[in-house]
């Protein structure tokens, strides 16, 4: 027994060692395998037999909340893999620290000084947010949020004759929200292009996933406090996000595909596509093949951009862009001083902000070549694919069950990478969160200070 209590510490005091975001590889490498394990057995399978490299894409996929699939999901998997995927994709858009520490706070105890550290990584915290409160909120908001579209889902999907009205509900609800982008439905959502309503509540949820927990805290504050006024932080990201949806849908509405539409489908296809790119949900409610090559550049724009950060989206996150946006505009007045909505940004932010946007496209760059290398698709669908990956978008030209086995490795990496941050992995989560080495003890009762308007999360 003393041998075993040894081990036990040795391994405790290893875990306490690591920083967060190796924690991070480590959590979300055990939700893959999970999954991958789960959706090995036959019982998960419609087929005689799916392939290990295409079920461990499938587990990489749903884990990175990615929709690329190099296997029809829907015809693949009966509903028990589907129920599989979808306890996947919770965990991966919840984030694994995210659900530990709210079974600890359900039992009352004190969250772990290494969980706060691992909890302020994974979720991109402003410096002076309280972790206990804002994990709370996180699960509050989820559950709520999950459960009103899954009611409205329901009703719709009720009206519209789906089979298994409420079991779509749910599922559609979950992976909207967490902006998975996968679909139980053989042609994802392109049955649905024509119905408003159930697009709408797709589109609802997905912008609520990717906006993210930050805003949603910051404004229930703002009620609570009955005040208007909300951080720098909430101001950048629904301008970012609403400015990319709306300039998104004016470009989209102009593509030649989509003009042959009559004016409300026309609309609702542009708006619904926008908003699936910018939040990095995935979901098509037309082929994406069908898209022009100038409005592909759009569209790839949009999911290099990605959600929110705090969110359950990919790519570069809308502080990112909007804080290099900044200086960039500073530059051309001639001022030294960055400035956003007439706040001052820290250095800091911007430094990062650069160096996320360097590491991001060196990234892209790689991966573009590597699949160039291993496979003998055509240059713009190579590019596609990869943003897709590495945005955790999940839109394809449909290569993607043609790649080769090397191919398939290059994205389900992309993948994987994309959900857990390039600069998280890159730097260890210590420069941007170098605050977390002054911590207090975790038994210390701490009171949050109020945010300062420069807090802004990258």
């Amino acid at each position: 027994m003393k041998s075993m209590k040894e081990i036990l510490q040795r391994c405790r005091t290893w875990y306490c060692s690591l920083q967060p975001s190796y924690v991070l590889v480590f959590g979300y490498t055990f939700f893959v395998l999970a999954v991958f394990l789960l959706l090995c057995l036959p019982i998960c399978w419609k087929v005689e037999s799916v392939p290990l490299i295409d079920t461990l894409f499938t587990a990489v996929a749903v884990v990175s909340t990615c929709g690329l699939q190099t296997v029809n999901f829907a015809d693949t998997y009966n509903g028990l893999g589907h129920f599989v995927a979808l306890l996947g994709i919770q965990a991966g858009g919840l984030g694994f620290m995210t659900l530990g520490s709210w079974i600890i706070l359900s039992s009352k105890a004190h969250l772990p000084k290494k969980r706060l550290q691992i909890g302020k990584a994974i979720l991109a915290m402003p410096e002076f947010f309280d972790p206990r409160r804002f994990f709370r909120h996180i699960v509050i908001f989820t559950l709520s949020i999950e459960l009103f579209g899954t009611l409205i889902l329901w009703i719709l999907f009720r009206s519209a004759d789906v089979p298994y009205p409420l079991w779509a509900a749910v599922f559609h609800s979950v992976t909207a929200f967490c902006t998975a982008g996968i679909s139980i439905f053989p042609n994802n959502l392109e049955s649905f292009s024509d119905h408003t309503s159930i697009t709408l509540t797709i589109a609802l949820l997905s912008l609520l996933g990717g906006i993210g927990f930050i805003v949603m805290d910051d404004l229930c504050r703002s009620i609570k406090q009955r005040s208007l006024r909300t951080t720098l932080t909430t101001r950048i990201i629904l301008a970012a996000t609403f400015g990319c949806v709306l300039a998104g849908t004016l470009f989209l509405f102009f593509d030649p595909h989509i003009a042959e539409f009559s004016l409300k489908k026309r609309l609702l296809t542009a708006f619904f596509q926008t908003v699936s790119a910018a939040t990095t949900a995935g979901f098509n409610t037309m082929p994406v093949g069908c898209l022009a090559s100038a409005t592909m550049v759009i569209v790839i724009i949009l999911m290099i951009m990605g959600a929110s950060p705090s969110g359950t989206g990919g790519g570069l996150k809308s502080t990112t862009w909007s804080a290099a946006l900044a200086t960039v505009m500073s530059f051309f007045r001639g001022r030294e001083e960055i400035t956003f909505f007439n706040c001052t940004v820290p250095h800091s932010r911007t430094t990062a902000a650069f160096a996320s946007i360097t590491l991001y496209m060196i990234t892209f760059a790689a991966g573009t070549y590597c699949l160039l290398c291993s496979d003998s698709h055509s240059f713009e669908n190579i590019v596609f694919e990869v943003a897709s990956a590495l945005g955790t978008v999940g839109w394809s030209h449909g290569i993607t069950p043609e790649l080769s086995a090397a191919g398939k490795i290059v994205v389900m990496l992309l993948m994987f990478i994309g959900r857990l941050g390039i600069i998280a992995l890159a730097l260890g989560a210590v420069a941007l969160y170098h605050d977390i080495s002054h911590d207090t003890d975790e038994s210390e009762e701490t009171v949050s200070p109020p945010i300062q308007e420069s807090d802004i999360v990258l």
